[in-house]
């Protein structure tokens, strides 16, 4: 049998392998894994960020208590955890750290200051886990 035919062969086989073991319903579908929501999230803001054009700013808003923050940085350290840095209505550096299941986070484009360069939110990657 030439290579390429023993290739073809291979290949036939792994893939009606693989559509058995997904059509086979005895077999349970193998759970996706958990959703990290916080990463999610962030994702949700940057694109929003990304769409701005030169002239606009993303300004992204989290309401904690009676402060409102608006969002200078994410930092998402864990699934289950937000650490939210920004500004309150007094210019005070404010940092929320919350839950990724109570964070409530409003964003909007809106023009930038005229003379003034847009301002933009900075992303904070998680460190990796040392094994």
């Amino acid at each position: 049998m030439a290579l390429g035919e023993l290739t073809k062969q291979l290949a036939k086989q792994a893939l009606s392998n693989q559509v058995g073991e997904i059509l086979d319903p005895a077999k349970p579908p193998k759970p996706a894994g958990p959703e990290n929501l916080g990463l999610t999230i962030a994702g949700q803001i940057q694109a929003m960020q990304k769409a701005c054009k030169d002239d606009q700013e993303l300004a992204a808003f989290c309401q904690a208590g009676s402060e409102s923050v608006r969002i200078v940085e994410v930092y998402v350290p864990s699934p289950q955890l937000l650490v939210l840095t920004g500004f309150d209505s007094n210019h005070n550096l404010t940092r929320i750290v919350s839950p990724v299941s109570a964070a409530q986070i409003v964003c909007k484009i809106v023009k930038a200051q005229a003379g003034a360069a847009p301002q933009r939110i900075n992303f904070i990657a998680p460190k990796p886990k040392a094994e």
